[in-house]
């Protein structure tokens, strides 16, 4: 009977340890999930911060290796047209070559993108909480970024004067780079815009009359003119 006393005994001692445990973890398990929704919309914000930062850090890198290398030329992107005086008549945009380098550095920075790890975007806890001891401390949480399909990279030229029968032009990259957040329980996107100078001179003489931009129409392979009367004002 003694033994069976003891046995009975320990066995309600070790269940009660085992519910005391459950219920410990059940307790902490419902705190983090309350502490996480509360935290959701910094979490988010943060998230969004580090993952634009890298993003138009990517942009600035690509675009600036392809300027150095010599990829983007003023000269291979525009030509002029002359008048039986010489004077520039019309600036020519030349499809071809900004078709090609849109998509070229585009690719570069979508697979940089995918590239980057996890733990680089990731953020510790104890930034979370907003008290300055503890920032950059305790466990990340961890954040991945993937591009979706809505980014796109265009040329745009800007005329603008240089005082007295100078005019000044310049070739602008527009890179508009849509990512998809990947975090605990949850996901949200963000859409990073950068606009980078890739090239620019300056016309000597009276401004020409028109710009004419030539684009590729994916659609239907046929491509389209566009001539715009410049602004003299």
């Amino acid at each position: 009977m003694g033994h069976s006393r003891f046995y009975f005994h320990a066995e309600r001692k070790w269940r009660t340890v085992f519910f005391t445990v459950i219920l410990i973890i059940l307790f902490i398990l419902i705190i983090l999930f309350y502490a996480m929704s509360r935290m959701k919309p910094l979490l988010s914000r943060m998230a969004v911060t580090r993952a634009s930062n890298t993003v138009n850090r990517i942009v600035t890198k690509a675009v600036n290796e392809a300027v150095d290398s010599g990829a983007v030329r003023y000269e291979q992107l525009i030509s002029f047209e002359k008048d039986n005086d010489g004077r520039i008549a019309a600036v020519h945009s030349n499809m071809a070559v900004c078709n090609r380098l849109q998509s070229e550095i585009l690719d570069i920075i979508l697979s940089r993108i995918e590239e980057i790890p996890a733990k680089e975007l990731s953020i510790p806890i104890g930034t979370l909480l907003d008290i300055p001891i503890l920032a950059g401390r305790g466990p990340r949480i961890s954040v991945r970024m993937e591009s979706v399909g809505s980014s796109s990279a265009r040329f745009e030229n800007t005329f603008t004067s240089a005082g007295i029968n100078q005019t000044n032009h310049r070739i602008v990259l527009h890179i508009d780079v849509s990512v998809a957040i990947l975090l605990p329980g949850f996901t949200t996107a963000t859409k990073v815009s950068n606009a980078v100078t890739v090239a620019e001179t300056v016309i000597v003489g009276t401004a020409p009359e028109t710009y004419t931009y030539f684009s590729a129409n994916p659609e239907n392979g046929i491509d389209d003119q566009k001539d715009y009367v410049m602004n003299k004002g």
